[in-house]
């Protein structure tokens, strides 16, 4: 029983026992370099620091590395293992909420039926109970939004489209619902406009919604905001960042745009979405730093940005 006791004992020191970058580097036969990008630039680790500055690293942060070694060796670009890796902690975070496929597809049809009897009752009431058994991050990137996302594609059937303008009109209510008991006192002010002309309102406001936090509050501008004016908005509101939106992929001439712009508006300029997946490489070394398309990343990545700690 001593001897079991020992080896527990044994193990949560090993747990809490932390290493030098030196150490980890040698551990793991990453180079400090590179450490040090993939925390600052990517966000994928993040060691504690002495009041020194000198960071030191945990078991956990050094399995986090041996991970991203792993999908490197799969051939996956860094930019995208962060993605990979929020997904994988946020079912671990989540693991009450209904994750399974088949839980997921109930969902999605309990939805789509609703939908096609125009039910505003039945989906109202089936709105309560995903939020009551789902994370919200799931609840509309698993349930709700590739339900609209169907609708909106395959419009071409007799009713799709009245069916499609149905559940968007609900979900816009009740998304901006969620966004007005959300406004309170943060310690930061983001704003939210969109990138391109071809952004649905929904999606922006989803974006909003699911880009807060209790740190991070998330103004909202409208889909119609003009990109040249924004600079004017910032003036004026005097944000802590500026996101742009998209999930299309920003022209040439775009991409060249949003360095200049990031200049005007006053204030950090960062990129969310399927965009920032898209053009991270061409706006590498450009002062735009780019959020990523899954919720829980762009959270993480706004937080750390937010407290100088991710490059652009």
């Amino acid at each position: 029983m001593n001897n079991q006791l020992s080896t527990f004992a044994d193990a949560v020191d090993l747990e809490r026992e932390l290493f030098p970058i030196r150490e980890v580097s040698r551990l793991t036969g990453v180079n400090p370099v590179t450490l040090r990008a993939w925390e600052r630039r990517y966000g994928l680790i993040q060691p504690t620091r002495t009041e020194s500055g000198h960071r030191l690293y945990s078991q956990a942060d050094i399995t986090a590395i041996q991970s991203i070694l792993g999908w490197l060796e799969r051939g996956v670009a860094v930019s995208k293992v962060g993605s990979i890796l929020a997904r994988g902690q946020a079912l671990a975070e989540d693991s009450w909420a209904a994750t399974s496929a088949d839980d997921l597809a109930r969902w999605r049809t309990q939805v789509r039926e609703a939908v096609q009897r125009f039910d505003a009752g039945g989906l109202d009431r089936l709105f309560d109970q995903v939020f009551a058994g789902n994370a919200q991050d799931q609840a509309f990137s698993d349930i709700f939004m590739p339900v609209w996302h169907a609708l909106r594609v395959g419009q071409s059937g007799f009713g799709q489209a009245s069916e499609w303008a149905f559940l968007d009109q609900f979900l816009r209510g009740r998304v901006l619902m969620r966004l007005h008991l959300a406004r309170g006192r943060h310690r930061q002010q983001v704003l939210l406009a969109p990138l391109g002309d071809y952004l649905q309102e929904l999606e922006l406001l989803v974006a909003g919604l699911l880009l807060g936090s209790d740190e991070v509050g998330v103004r909202v501008l409208p889909v119609t905001q003009p990109l040249e004016e924004l600079a004017l908005v910032c003036e004026r509101l005097v944000p802590d960042a500026l996101v742009l939106f998209s999930n299309q992929r920003p022209t040439t001439e775009l991409a060249k745009r949003l360095p200049r712009l990031g200049l005007a508006v006053g204030c950090p300029l960062l990129l969310a979405g399927e965009a920032a997946e898209l053009a991270q490489e061409t706006l590498a070394g450009s002062p735009v730093a780019c959020l990523g398309a899954d919720a829980s990343l762009m959270r993480k990545r706004l937080r750390q940005y937010l407290a100088g700690q991710l490059d652009t």
